[in-house]
């Protein structure tokens, strides 16, 4: 890990593993309100019960977060999960009806927590794009 990606890693890994964490519990009908939001954006979701979806939810953000979080996950690899993980968020706040103006890419107040998400796919993608152009720009 490059020591210009340490504050970005840090701070969004944290946050990650932290929503991760904190869903460890996710069960009953906070399960299904959360399934049923992915399932509106990605309908083969719908294959999942939702208990194991937020298991598998839980889980997958805890070891996002570590991934970011431990200097030896390379950036490149931290960057394409970081980036897959906020497109889907990105697919969730365009999909799930009232969370933008009509017409529109503008986020209505209930869709801004989701909306500023594209966050992750722009610090996942500058990971990757440094990753990949570090070593050219030094030989």
């Amino acid at each position: 890990m490059r020591l210009t990606h340490t504050p970005l890693r840090l701070s969004i890994g944290a946050f990650i593993l932290n929503s991760g964490l904190s869903k460890r519990g996710l069960e009953g009908e906070a399960a299904q309100a959360v399934h049923g939001m992915a399932v509106g954006a990605i309908p083969q979701l719908g294959q999942i019960e939702p208990n194991r979806f937020g298991k598998l939810l839980s889980r997958g953000e805890i070891a996002l977060g570590a991934a970011l979080l431990v200097p030896f996950v390379p950036s490149l690899l931290a960057g394409a999960a970081l980036t897959a993980f906020g497109a889907g968020l990105v697919q969730l706040y365009l999909k799930t009806p009232g969370l933008r103006e009509e017409n529109s890419l503008r986020p209505t107040q209930a869709g801004t927590g989701l909306a500023k998400d594209v966050w992750l796919v722009g610090a996942g993608l500058t990971l990757m794009l440094d990753s990949l152009t570090h070593g050219r720009r030094h030989h």
